[in-house]
């Protein structure tokens, strides 16, 4: 997530388009204050071959209950989160696969969606930081982390569904307009006020055709 598209300094933006903003637009900045909640989330952990800790959404033997946002994984020490039964061995781009498919169960948001939104925000490096201070892998700003409960954006898992559940604000705000949350997620749900969607931003409108067109093809394909 980016918001280093120039602002257009007007104070009383707010004021002048209030009139012509559909509903969804003008509740937008109180709707994506809202934090998490980690109560409801099923997630598990369990020690593999090797000792290796391994997320999974799926209860079972030896399988313990967690809250993901009490993690504190960092990059070099990330826990590998294993592709459901069937699909092959995991690839780079799907060792989150489990977090991400458990994450997009909970906020009702297309896995594909989130696949898309990772690879163009940090192509899958729980690491990677902006120059503007996004972090991890949906580039969260410092902000957005906290409002979403994120303690540690470093942390894969915590990083997704924080991550997550902005895009599913963003896109319930929207009323499903999946350009307009992604403007949103980029360049920052007060400037899509501003301009009352999509702003007119080079970065913004690259983003949201890079993104659509990576979603095209992970909805045909399981990984890039």
């Amino acid at each position: 997530m980016t918001s280093d598209a120039p602002s257009n300094g007007k104070g009383n933006a707010m004021k002048c388009i209030s009139a012509f903003v559909p509903a969804g637009l003008l509740f937008l900045g109180m709707a994506v204050l809202l934090p998490l909640t980690a109560a409801a989330i099923e997630l598990y952990s369990f020690q593999g071959e090797g000792g290796k800790i391994y997320y999974t959404n799926t209860p079972g033997p030896g399988h313990r209950k967690i809250n993901p946002y009490a993690l504190r994984m960092r990059p070099k020490k990330k826990a590998s989160v294993p592709w459901r039964t069937g699909m092959g061995p995991a690839s780079e781009q799907e060792e989150f696969a489990e977090a991400i498919l458990s994450a997009c169960e909970h906020f009702a948001v297309d896995p594909h969606l989130v696949r898309a939104v990772i690879k163009a925000e940090s192509n899958f490096d729980p690491g990677a930081r902006s120059p503007k201070g996004a972090i991890g892998l949906m580039q969260l700003m410092p902000n957005t982390a906290r409002e979403m409960g994120v303690s540690d954006p470093f942390n894969p898992v915590e990083n997704i569904f924080g991550g997550v559940g902005y895009l599913s604000q963003l896109l319930n705000s929207m009323n499903g307009d999946l350009p307009l949350a992604l403007a949103a997620y980029n360049a920052g749900p007060q400037r899509v006020m501003n301009y009352n969607g999509i702003p007119p931003f080079r970065e913004t409108r690259n983003y949201i055709e890079r993104v659509l067109d990576y979603y095209e093809h992970f909805k045909g394909k399981n990984s890039l």
